[in-house]
C-alpha cells in the first residue's frame, strides 16, 4: 500500500486511489456527528446555492455548513459538531456545504474510493479503507479554507497513516499537539460564538465513533453514509 500525504485544495485535486479528505475543525467531525444522530445520508456540495436548491427541490431536509465559519442565511445548522449533536436528525437527508471539507470532496475527482476523514472516525476509517486493499491511499489535510495548513488536519493525516501501516498511533500525543496549536483559543473566545467550546471537545475525541464516512456517487451527487469497517464492501 503506497500512502501519500498531501494538503489543501490542490492536494484534493491531485489525490488518487483511495482518498481520505480530512477536515477536523469542523466539517467532517460535524458530518460524523450528524450520521451518528441518525441522519440517513449527507449530500456534500460546493456552494450555498446548490444546498438551498436541493432542499427546495425536496431532496433533503437540513442544510448544514458555513461560509467564513458562520452559518449561511437560510441554513438550518452551522458547522458546529455540538449543535449537530443536539439536533433532531433521525432519518433525514442533510445537505452540507463548507469552505474546506466539502470543497475537497468535490475536487477529489480521481478517487477510486472516497472518505471524509476526522479524528472521531480515525480507526474506523483506516480499517474501512484497508478492507478495500487499495494499492494507493491519498490522505489530504484540507486546512483552513483549503488554502492554509492547520495542525489538526496535518496531524490527523499522520495519525491515519500510522494506523494504515499497522501502528497504533498515539492518541494522547496527537491530542496534546493539537491543543498546543494556534486555533485553540478561538473556541474559548466570546467574540467567536460560532465556535462552541464543545466543538473542540468533540473534534479531538479520537475514535468517538465506530464507523467511517464513505462518499459515493448517487444520481450524480456526492453522498456520504456510514460504513462499518467489518462490512466495508
Amino acid at each position: 500500500m503506497d500512502i501519500r500525504i498531501d494538503s489543501l485544495l490542490g492536494g484534493a485535486e491531485r489525490a488518487q486511489g483511495a482518498v481520505i479528505i480530512i477536515d477536523v475543525f469542523r466539517a467532517f467531525t460535524t458530518a460524523a456527528v450528524a450520521l451518528a444522530r441518525g441522519a440517513a445520508k449527507i449530500i456534500m456540495v460546493g456552494t450555498v446555492e446548490e444546498a438551498l436548491r436541493l432542499r427546495d427541490a425536496g431532496l433533503g431536509q437540513i442544510c448544514m455548513g458555513e461560509v467564513g465559519g458562520h452559518k449561511p442565511d437560510g441554513f438550518d445548522l452551522g458547522n458546529s459538531p455540538f449543535d449537530a449533536s443536539q439536533a433532531l436528525l433521525d432519518g433525514t437527508t442533510v445537505i452540507q456545504r463548507t469552505s474546506a471539507g466539502t470543497q475537497g470532496i468535490v475536487a477529489a475527482k480521481q478517487a477510486t474510493q472516497l472518505y471524509a476523514g476526522s479524528l472521531v472516525t480515525a480507526k474506523a476509517t483506516a480499517r474501512a479503507v484497508s478492507k478495500h486493499t487499495p494499492e494507493q491511499v491519498s490522505l489530504v489535510a484540507m486546512g483552513l479554507n483549503g488554502e492554509t495548513r492547520t495542525d489538526e488536519d496535518e496531524l490527523c493525516a499522520i495519525h491515519l497513516r500510522n494506523l494504515l501501516q499497522g501502528r497504533p498511533g498515539c492518541i494522547a500525543g496527537t491530542r496534546n499537539v493539537i491543543l498546543a496549536g494556534p486555533q485553540i483559543p478561538d473556541f474559548r473566545d466570546p467574540a467567536k460564538p460560532h465556535l462552541h467550546p464543545e466543538d473542540l471537545d468533540i473534534a479531538i475525541d479520537i475514535d468517538r465513533y465506530d464507523f467511517a464516512v464513505r462518499i459515493t456517487k448517487e444520481d450524480g451527487r456526492l453522498v456520504a453514509r456510514r460504513e462499518l469497517p467489518h462490512s466495508a464492501g
